[in-house]
């Protein structure tokens, strides 16, 4: 494990100890990034490379527009996600794969919540990625099906993982309540196009099994 700090991002690199295999990017709302792993490992998962960024300006750098707060005593969030993919396109992830073995079979990047929204956006910003997680993904942010339908992705991505507690739609708030129908819109738009893809409905609300669903969609990802 080997750890340092870019802008005040907190980065961790779980290298893998055999060459050429794949680098999965994960952004974290707090450190869960070793645990996922653990998770992982015990799972039987194939081999790769985990690079976990944690201590986020979560409502700046995972969203792509500005958006007024969505409930009662939320912060807004502030449009900040073209500046923070510019730093791990460009620092965070050239620092982090000086301790890879070989070279990178390929690169996925995974989130939860905000994250799984910013991983999706990431897709039409930068072709580094191939593979994308977004579990839990706040699809309900406002534009977003609109933009993807309307944008070009930079590169067809191999395979797109998406998931959603069964619970989340179940609020009278007007933009919580589009995620399930926005992620399965999503999800069948990528489909539609031939790329590989998968919907998964699991129990609970928004914060019910966070890391195991994380531990899901990264192991779909490098199953395929």
């Amino acid at each position: 494990m080997t750890q340092f700090t870019i802008e005040q991002k907190h980065i961790t690199i779980y290298p893998c100890a055999e060459p050429d295999r794949p680098v999965i990017y994960l952004n974290t709302f707090e450190k869960e990034g070793e645990q996922v792993l653990y998770v992982l490992r015990e799972g039987g998962c194939p081999p790769f490379t985990l690079v976990s960024v944690s201590n986020l300006n979560w409502n700046y750098d995972m969203s792509p527009w500005e958006v007024p707060p969505v409930f009662k005593n939320a912060e807004p969030c502030t449009g900040g996600a073209d500046d923070y993919l510019k730093l791990l396109i460009e620092r965070i992830v050239p620092e982090a794969e000086k301790e890879i073995k070989g070279s990178v079979l390929w690169r996925g990047i995974a989130g939860y919540s905000l994250a799984g929204l910013f991983a999706l956006y990431s897709l039409y910003q930068t072709d580094l990625f191939s593979r994308a997680a977004s579990m839990s993904g706040s699809l309900w942010y406002p534009g977003i099906t609109e933009y993807i339908s309307s944008h070009t992705i930079k590169k067809v991505p191999d395979c797109l993982y998406f998931s959603l507690g069964n619970k989340e739609a179940r609020t009278r708030n007007a933009y919580m309540k589009t995620v399930q129908e926005n992620t399965e819109k999503i999800e069948e738009y990528y489909r539609g196009k031939g790329i590989s893809t998968v919907f998964q409905l699991n129990p609970g609300n928004h914060y019910k099994d966070a890391e195991k669903r994380t531990v899901a969609g990264i192991h779909w990802l490098l199953d395929r």
